[in-house]
């Protein structure tokens, strides 16, 4: 008979699955009273431009926080075609960090650079900022604060980590970096 080790009288199993296991969707049907807020955020490009997320009301978004020198880079590729193939349902925003074993060392421009020249990326890239932590942007800060999107408070755990925001502003799901944009996890949810 196999011994179950408990701890405040959880199974420790049950305790590694709930810290293991990402959040990829929302309990139920989310009712979120500030998930307007979602549409007031404001926050620039790559070229310093201010973008106003009252322009992505009505579509599906796709963030994911990047790098260029991460195992996970060619996802830019994949992120590329996703949006071309949801083009008028879905946009991809990226927003570069440095936070996650420093893979992300370059300014705007050498990012831009080697988004375009490696993977022809033409969807949206911000300027590099902190996705995590204290000082990370204020769409993170949405992103993670569970009484700010509904449920939610998974911050980025590596490189390319999503999370996919419905037509309305409410956030529908967190996928971590292994999980690929084509994965029929997120595909579902844009369908």
């Amino acid at each position: 008979m196999k011994k179950i080790i408990r701890f405040l009288g959880i199974p420790f199993a049950a305790l590694i699955g709930a810290c293991t296991r990402p959040a990829e969707k929302p309990p139920g049907n989310v009712q979120n009273p500030n998930m307007t807020a979602f549409y007031t955020i404001k926050l620039n490009d790559i070229n310093g431009k201010e973008v106003d997320f009252s322009t992505y009301k009505n579509k599906k978004l796709l963030i994911v926080n990047t790098a260029s020198k991460c195992g996970y880079t060619p996802q830019y590729a994949d992120l590329e075609k996703l949006q071309e193939k949801y083009k008028g349902r879905l946009i991809v925003l990226g927003f570069p960090s440095n936070q996650f074993g420093g893979q992300e060392p370059g300014s705007n421009q050498e990012i831009q650079e080697f988004c375009t020249e490696n993977f022809n990326v033409t969807f949206t890239l911000f300027e590099k900022s902190d996705v995590k932590g204290s000082d990370k942007n204020e769409l993170y800060r949405w992103l993670t604060d569970k009484s700010q999107n509904g449920w939610n408070e998974q911050e980025p755990t590596w490189n390319f980590c999503k999370y996919l925001i419905d037509e309305k502003g409410v956030l529908m799901g967190f996928y971590p970096a292994s999980v690929n944009p084509f994965d029929e996890k997120i595909i579902s949810q844009i369908e």
